[in-house]
């Protein structure tokens, strides 16, 4: 009976060495854009202190940044928000009046306590007020976890050996709606891709003037995760400049023949009409 139950754990073990090999493999620790996709708002999470929260939760009028990372992580997911703290230094849009952070982690045995630690390490660095209501660090349970990554294409696998994850870096812009916006990879940042990312998932609800001109010049390129400038764009800003240059000089020659013609049309009359009182000869008394 022994051998029998030895030899069918045995056959047990097998698909799940061979899962592991698998998950670990290079290609499948990636990241898949899914833009426009919905990140489901019901999903279940623990916030540093320990409250359950829905993902909907931080839906609303502002754009988000989502992190995936887990707190243990000692050298990839440090370096992905120092990146991420880096830029965000640079914008003088801010964390929780512009846009919010979620950081969210896929260990599950990750706790509240440590999130709590580690939001109080990062706002330390990212040093603004009002940024601990606009970031936020979550924990959650394995379900949670599998449903978000799943939407959000985000690949990864742990490595019993080394107790460690294997997974792939960067960050997913949402819109308000919580719908993928853009997706940055690597580990640094540019602050003006993130920008232009936040300006176009807010759509234009956030950032200046000087936004909206930049986004006719550069379109975000999904292959490159990255804003890029194209040739037919910069050739639509030169005639959108033109046409701003030509109707500026328009308007302000029209100006200035009105101005000429109030001012000096009436000092030529009153001068011709001095002229000829002056000429006119005297009346001689009969």
């Amino acid at each position: 009976m022994k051998w029998v139950i030895f030899t069918f754990c045995l056959l047990l073990a097998v698909p799940v060495q061979a899962h592991q090999e698998k998950s670990l493999s290079p290609g499948n620790i990636r990241i898949d854009q899914r833009l426009n996709e919905q990140v489901p708002g019901d999903l279940v999470f623990r916030d540093e202190t320990g409250r359950l929260i829905q993902l909907g939760d931080y839906f609303g009028s502002k754009p988000l940044i989502l992190v995936l990372s887990y707190y243990r992580c000692s050298l990839l997911c440090p370096t992905v928000l120092e990146g991420l703290i880096s830029s965000l230094r640079v914008l003088s849009l801010n964390v929780g009046e512009h846009f919010s952070v979620i950081t969210v982690s896929f260990d599950p045995k990750d706790t509240p306590e440590i999130a709590a630690t580690k939001k109080e390490e990062y706002l330390r660095r990212y040093a603004r007020s009002g940024a601990a209501e606009g970031w936020h660090f979550l924990t959650g349970e394995e379900a949670s976890i599998e449903r978000l990554t799943q939407v959000v294409g985000f690949h990864y696998a742990y490595d019993a050996k080394r107790d460690e994850y294997a997974h792939a870096s960067g960050i997913i812009l949402l819109t308000p709606q919580g719908r993928i916006a853009r997706y940055f990879f690597g580990v640094e940042f540019a602050p003006r891709d993130l920008r232009l990312g936040l300006v176009e998932a807010s759509a234009n609800k956030i950032g200046s003037l000087v936004d909206q001109v930049m986004l006719l010049c550069y379109h975000y390129d999904p292959t490159t995760g990255k804003y890029s400038a194209t040739v037919l764009s910069l050739v639509r800003l030169g005639g959108i400049l033109t046409v701003l240059a030509l109707g500026t000089f328009m308007f302000v020659m029209w100006r200035r023949d009105r101005n000429l013609s109030s001012v000096s049309y009436p000092l030529l009359v009153d001068d011709s009409l001095q002229r000829a009182k002056d000429e006119e000869p005297p009346i001689k008394d009969r």
